[in-house]
């Protein structure tokens, strides 16, 4: 199905301006406008990577990583990587023999991801809400691995918390140890803790297309987004 196609057979009824695109949603489904820049000369930290969350239910044919690049235009993508949380890295992939994994990893519900470009694109990402979809956020696991209890989650379309401070209470705030923002000019990370003189002091704004970073003290599964 093309995404023309997909697109004539949801009924999309609210319009909300968003920084960083355009979100038309409804409970059905939603057209995403979504910018992914390329990276920024003069020094600056900006490699080109940005965020990327994905909805439940995708467009289909858009099944995995090899799937996502072509999808915003494979000569526009250096790579896609997935957050592996047992050993806290990030496998890579390129599509391009002999650079990176061989294997493009399959795309899942929740799960956040980066995109770094060589070139600006402007990417329509399109698909639907499951108000029934649940979320393992599991805390950290002893015994050695690198498992800190951090969760690269693809914030939900239609999810009522506006920003850091909501999700946290969504989730259940004694269960979160903090959410992070990945900051794409500098690459880093802005953490909130919601506790006073730890982390931030202000809860940062959560918008449609992008994942955060969530570490656990506790495991909450399952995790039921609070949604519209």
């Amino acid at each position: 199905m093309t995404k023309k196609t997909f697109l004539g057979v949801m009924a999309v009824a609210t319009a909300v301006a968003l920084t960083g695109g355009a979100l038309i949603a409804s409970n059905m489904g939603f057209k995403l406008n979504y910018t992914l820049t390329q990276p920024l000369s003069g020094g600056t930290g900006d490699t080109g990577t940005s965020t990327i969350a994905l909805p439940n239910f995708r467009q289909a044919g858009l099944n995995n990583a090899k799937d996502l690049m072509d999808d915003i235009g494979f000569a526009n993508v250096t790579n896609v990587q997935k957050y592996l949380k047992a050993t806290a890295s990030l496998q890579v992939y390129t599509g391009r023999k002999n650079v990176g994994g061989p294997n493009a990893f399959s795309l899942q519900p929740g799960e956040g991801y980066f995109v770094k470009m060589n070139t600006t694109t402007n990417y329509i990402v399109v698909g639907s809400h499951n108000p029934g979809q649940t979320y393992n956020l599991g805390q950290p696991l002893v015994g050695g691995t690198g498992d800190t209890g951090t969760n690269f989650f693809a914030y939900n379309y239609h999810q009522t918390a506006a920003d850091a401070k909501a999700l946290m209470d969504d989730i259940g705030f004694v269960s979160v140890t903090n959410v992070q923002k990945y900051l794409k000019a500098t690459a880093s990370l802005q953490v909130y803790t919601g506790r006073k003189n730890v982390g931030g002091p202000n809860a940062f704004a959560l918008t449609p297309g992008e994942a955060y970073y969530i570490k656990m003290n506790t495991t909450v599964n399952p995790y039921s987004p609070s949604h519209y």
